[in-house]
């Protein structure tokens, strides 16, 4: 039988499923019940060892400004409402103690990440109000380019992040909050991390040399990790683990991705950031295909029973699961000066 290991998850899409699903309403889906439709749900959280989840609010990145910041305000309030609904189960934390203390109670931790700059309307004073709502960390782009920093997926215009963007990582580590640069182009990511003052993270990315697309994270910014103190979270989601030329068959259907292939990106960000800044951002509900061995939230430990298999130590496993996100987030805070 797998080994249920504690673990904190990097990226959930739970919230917009349900927006798409059933506009939010907890009575139509009860999630205090099995979900097949769904990658996630309580009882699936606690059978995969889930103690901690960092949320993604994400909003479409095409979205006008002003709809932006609406549509993730109600993607924040339904993490707040979900919470509440299951309180037995659930409970917002938005610090490393917080997170440990709910763990201690046997709940889970409920954890809040935007998904996008775009979600705070190029106004630093609404990054603040989503902290003071429970953010705790924002992806600096999505899909599209902000006015101010560059996305892995759009035409470069800034070169990067602008000098508003610098400002923005700035009021981030003023404010305490983590600076997320998947999403991002390799010039974002390089120069986030000279100008942010606090460990930053990559809340679902991939390597960069296992698998070739821009979404993932290169060598030389893994490299720079180490020295930043941050954390690169590998996703399940199979188009950033694999390639169809890496199935070296017609036949099959694209982007086919198993548990080793997971392994493989782990053990790759393990060799070159080190042991201390990696980490697990599954994507759930969050993408249309699965890897195999991992289509839902319950399938964490058959993971790190891999890992087991492959001589990662009790102690390697605990900070893959639970040490480096809590370090990461416990550095966003005292490097804080609000």
């Amino acid at each position: 039988m797998p080994t249920v290991m504690n673990m904190i998850d990097g990226h959930n899409d739970l919230p917009w499923a349900m927006r798409k699903l059933c506009e939010y309403d907890l009575d139509i889906i009860d999630l205090g019940e099995v979900v097949p439709r769904l990658h996630t749900d309580i009882p699936r959280l606690h059978a995969g060892g889930v103690t901690g989840q960092f949320w993604s609010v994400y909003v479409p990145s095409n979205l006008p400004a002003a709809e932006a910041v609406v549509a993730t305000l109600e993607q924040i309030e339904f993490v707040h409402r979900m919470v509440r609904r299951f309180p037995g189960d659930l409970a917002l934390a938005t610090t490393a103690d917080e997170v440990m203390r709910v763990c201690a109670e046997g709940r889970i931790a409920s954890l809040i990440g935007m998904e996008g700059g775009h979600s705070i309307g190029n106004s630093l004073a609404v990054l603040r109000m989503m902290y003071d709502l429970g953010a705790r960390y924002m992806t600096l782009t999505h899909n599209d380019n902000t006015d101010w920093a560059d996305s892995a997926t759009d035409h470069p215009v800034h070169g990067g992040l602008s000098a508003f963007g610098e400002d923005v990582v700035r009021e981030m580590n003023r404010i305490g909050m983590l600076v997320d640069l998947s999403h991002v182009s390799t010039e974002v990511m390089r120069q986030a991390m000279v100008v942010s003052s606090a460990p930053v993270m990559f809340s679902h990315s991939s390597a960069r040399a296992l698998c070739d697309v821009a979404r993932n994270v290169p060598d030389d910014v893994l490299t720079t990790l180490r020295g930043n103190g941050g954390l690169c979270m590998v996703t399940f989601v199979p188009e950033f683990l694999v390639s169809t030329a890496d199935e070296g068959s017609a036949e099959l259907s694209p982007f086919v991705a198993t548990i080793d292939h997971v392994v493989a990106h782990l053990q790759h960000v393990r060799e070159v950031a080190g042991i201390d800044h990696v980490g697990i951002g599954g994507d759930f509900d969050g993408t249309a295909t699965v890897t195999q061995g991992l289509h839902d939230v319950s399938c964490y430990p058959a993971l790190f029973d891999a890992l087991r298999m492959r001589h990662w130590s009790a102690a390697d496993r605990a900070k893959l699961a639970t040490t480096n996100a809590l370090r990461v987030l416990r550095a966003a805070q005292e490097t804080a000066h609000r």
